[in-house]
């Protein structure tokens, strides 16, 4: 009996630990590129190709999903800073993948490296911060 408890004490403590917040954790999000994801259609360009404004989404995307199951239920996250490039065009129809590395976490602020990739082509790279924030007290500021 002592064997099983000590046994079922360390399997819930691995489990606990899968969930904690640390660096290293990762992210890939994915979008076809559609009309309404078009520079021309955002209004940040006129040409019918992948937006900035786009691109930048779904890389914000990818950095909130990294960190999301290892946040407290009444916590998310909401970005505060952007520092990317945008390389290369790329057309409607093409799947564009956004990666997100959380790089370094300095309290309430984390720090992630991102990038896209349309067929193993990088599309654009950058730096992005994201703070953990408590829901009802965030919302509340409005």
């Amino acid at each position: 009996m002592l064997e099983y408890c000590i046994r079922l004490r360390v399997d819930v403590i691995d489990l606990l630990m899968e969930k904690e917040l640390k660096e290293g954790l990762t992210h890939s999000s994915k979008a076809i590129v559609v009309q309404h994801l078009t520079a021309k259609a955002i209004g940040s360009g006129d040409l019918p190709v992948l937006a900035t404004p786009a691109m930048i989404a779904l890389m914000e995307n990818a950095s909130m999903l990294a960190v999301a199951p290892y946040l407290k239920e009444n916590e998310t996250t909401v970005g505060g800073f952007m520092e990317c490039s945008h390389l290369k065009p790329t057309a409607m129809g093409d799947e564009v993948e956004a990666e997100a590395i959380l790089k370094k976490i300095e309290g309430k602020a984390l720090h992630f490296d991102i990038a896209a990739y349309c067929a193993g082509t990088k599309l654009g790279e950058g730096h992005h911060i994201r703070y953990i924030v408590d829901r009802e007290r965030f919302l509340s500021k409005l």
